[in-house]
């Protein structure tokens, strides 16, 4: 069998891909994560559950589910190596998330974080700082989107993505997959599907402007950016001001039982005056001094400058952690194959052999289930005519619905 330059390529690049992690929380999950005991109190603590969920593709194959309703959910996992932006390697973060609470409010993003040995994973919650924080976050309708957020150690700040990116709300396992490249741009796969990349320059606030406007320049003075002017020509005709805004109904007529003295002097009711224009105002003209809207000189901005590491999220000692911190009103959520690589080709190929194997048994099956439930539905639905009788024989009614006896 002959293979192509481009597959020879691409093997080759699978093969000399580092994996940094791959979870897909066999029964020995428990061993490797830990649960954020130490962040808030145990009251506001949801658990999580060890399960493939109501509806799968394999049943053995489980993950990992937030199981409490209006709790926080806080859980962390180390590398099984570190991952160091400075090698000079692409990023590429992958998961799996399936909302089966068909999700109204919470997050569903994992975070990407260094410490080494200084990671306190019992105390990892929202204020532990971050590299990369990415995936789901939905709340109500009209928040809806991807988070794509990436630390910038030059500005200490967290930096998301300006434009959003779109997400799945529906009850079944999606893939989400961000790749940060050395290159400085990025990418953001759901399905294997592009659909977000870029520059990280263009999409996220790393740089200064590259243009300012000139501190030296302001408008002149004499700059007449006045589309329209009053017409000079144009006066007030004589008498403009004398027409009232009403007037007596000429229509009107005193009643014939009106008395004067006992109910006053009649005054006929006012009403618009169709002669009443308004106050005067002069026609407008265009201004034969206008110049157009003035436009700010632009210059270089002086503090501008390149920076070739605005992908090194994981820089100095690396990212050593992964972890879930999340908020949810009503739980469900499933997390499932999990995968920090530095190759996307080893990601998609992992993603056939996990994901996609499962897509096809996993929506069979739950709409085995939602056909089952509509069928349930309508079985006890309550038939419209229960309960009225014999409309043609009802208890001796006459045609008219009245008894005999009227």
């Amino acid at each position: 069998m002959k293979l192509t330059t481009a597959a020879i390529l691409s093997l080759a690049g699978i093969a000399s891909a580092e994996t940094f992690l791959k979870e897909q929380f066999d029964d020995s999950w428990s061993d490797r994560w830990t649960v954020s005991t130490d962040w808030k109190s145990k009251s506001d603590m949801g658990e999580w559950k060890h399960t493939a969920g109501e509806w799968y593709g394999d049943e053995a194959d489980k993950g990992i589910q937030t199981g409490e309703d209006a709790k926080f959910y806080g859980i962390s996992a180390p590398l099984t190596k570190p991952y160091k932006s400075s090698d000079g390697k692409d990023l590429v973060i992958q998961f799996a998330v399936k909302h089966e609470q068909k999700i109204d409010c919470g997050g569903a993003y994992i975070k990407l974080l260094p410490g080494g040995a200084k990671f306190a994973p019992a105390k990892f919650g929202g204020d532990t700082p971050y590299a990369v924080m990415f995936g789901p976050d939905i709340c109500g309708t009209s928040n809806k989107k991807t988070h794509a957020i990436l630390h910038y150690d030059k500005k200490d700040d967290n930096l998301l993505v300006k434009n959003e990116i779109t997400v799945e709300d529906d009850q079944l396992s999606h893939l989400y997959t961000l790749v940060v490249r050395p290159d400085n741009t990025f990418e953001v796969f759901i399905d294997n599907k592009s659909v977000r990349d870029g520059k990280l320059e263009e999409e996220f606030d790393f740089l200064p402007a590259k243009e300012i406007k000139d501190p030296d320049q302001s408008k002149p003075d004499d700059w007449v950016d006045e589309k329209k002017i009053a017409d000079p020509e144009d006066k007030k005709p004589d008498g403009y001001d004398d027409i009232p805004e009403e007037i007596a109904d000429p229509e009107a007529k005193k009643p014939d039982d009106w008395d004067d003295e006992d109910d006053g002097e009649w005054e006929p009711p006012m009403i618009d005056n169709p002669d009443y224009k308004g106050a005067w105002k002069p026609n407008m003209i265009d201004n034969p001094d206008y110049k157009g809207p003035w436009e700010h000189p632009m210059i270089a901005n002086p503090e501008y400058a390149y920076d070739e590491n605005m992908h090194a999220v994981c820089s100095g000692d690396g990212c050593t952690h992964v972890g879930f911190e999340l908020w949810q009103v009503k739980s469900g959520t499933i997390f499932d194959d999990i995968l920090i690589v530095d190759s996307l080709e080893e990601a998609q190929k992992f993603a056939e052999e996990t994901f996609f194997k499962k897509q096809d048994g996993e929506k069979k099956m739950f709409d085995e289930i939602e056909e089952a439930k509509r069928k349930e539905e309508e079985a006890n639905m309550p038939d419209d005519m229960d309960g009225m009788g014999d409309m043609d024989g009802m208890g001796g009614m006459d045609d008219d619905g009245f008894g005999d006896e009227f």
